[in-house]
């Protein structure tokens, strides 16, 4: 039987650390979970683990794709899938870590299927505010809003795409036949670990992580990706790079706005606000 594990909590709860720890226990290799991480240079708003942190074990979809690429949840689906199969054939434990929920989903749910792209419509999409388009896929699937990352414009455009072709975003229970099926087969075992701290605990983890990435230059890491993608890109990129960019083109239009002491704070509240919904989607796991 192929045994994976899987590791899952919310931004700043010691998940990298986590598995590393797993991995050295148990002879494990480590499958990254997260969106972001599989571009080159978001390094440091993503937390990204180094070398030394990995003590040796390999690490594998981090740094595999350019920032001005797209890596969809089906590119994860099918490398995710064909690594678990290579690992496993070596005789080492697959351990899947990360924070995006959504990926998880997505391998061991299914991928929804069945709605082809609209540009007309996601050309109409592109005009509205992130707020807004989480609104109307709130009015209109209520249940595909409580699943959604409210912040990632991507996403909710092809949300709103499926619903305005089907009704509604249909539940990841079926297998897309267009992808791998070694975790939809019987003789898969996984076990989870869920890292939840306490609020209290939490929120002072992801204000302290958050002024050590600035103090590493969070900030001049943002002015590099911009540089390299625009303002569109850049906000797909996820909330630091999304807020950041913000700031500095104020900061640009009135540069004695002060704008850098409103940083911190303003980006702190939108990271807890991000961990709030990933620990929702914690609490629906263990109701599974």
């Amino acid at each position: 039987m192929t045994k994976i594990l899987c590791i899952a909590g919310p931004t700043a709860s010691g998940k990298s650390a986590r598995a590393v720890g797993e991995a050295l226990t148990r002879n494990g290799e480590i499958i990254s979970v997260d969106s972001r991480q599989v571009y080159r240079g978001l390094d440091i708003g993503t937390e990204k683990i180094t070398c030394e942190e990995m003590h040796g074990v390999p690490h594998h979809l981090i740094d595999i794709r350019e920032v001005n690429e797209i890596y969809s949840a089906g590119d994860f689906v099918s490398d995710a899938t064909h690594l678990i199969e290579e690992i496993s054939t070596r005789g080492k434990l697959p351990i899947l870590v990360g924070g995006t929920h959504f990926y998880f989903d997505a391998l061991l749910k299914g991928l929804p299927t069945g709605a082809d792209a609209n540009p007309a419509l996601r050309a109409e999409l592109e005009k509205l505010s992130t707020e807004e388009l989480y609104a109307r896929v709130v009015r209109a699937d209520a249940r595909r809003a409580s699943e959604i990352d409210p912040h990632n414009r991507r996403r909710l455009i092809r949300a709103l795409e499926i619903i305005k072709s089907l009704g509604s975003v249909p539940p990841r229970n079926l297998v897309d036949a267009r992808r791998p099926q070694l975790l939809w087969t019987p003789g898969v075992h996984t076990e989870w670990i869920v890292i939840d701290p306490p609020k209290e605990e939490l929120r002072t983890r992801i204000d302290a992580r958050l002024r050590k990435a600035l103090e590493r230059g969070l900030i001049e890491e943002v002015h590099k990706v911009h540089e390299k993608v625009g303002d569109a890109r850049l906000n797909e990129l996820g909330l630091e790079y999304r807020v950041i960019g913000e700031f500095l083109n104020l900061e640009a239009k009135h540069p004695s706005g002060c704008f850098a002491s409103k940083l911190l704070p303003a980006l702190s509240a939108k990271l807890w606000q991000y961990a709030r919904h990933q620990k929702s989607w914690l609490r629906k796991l263990g109701e599974r």
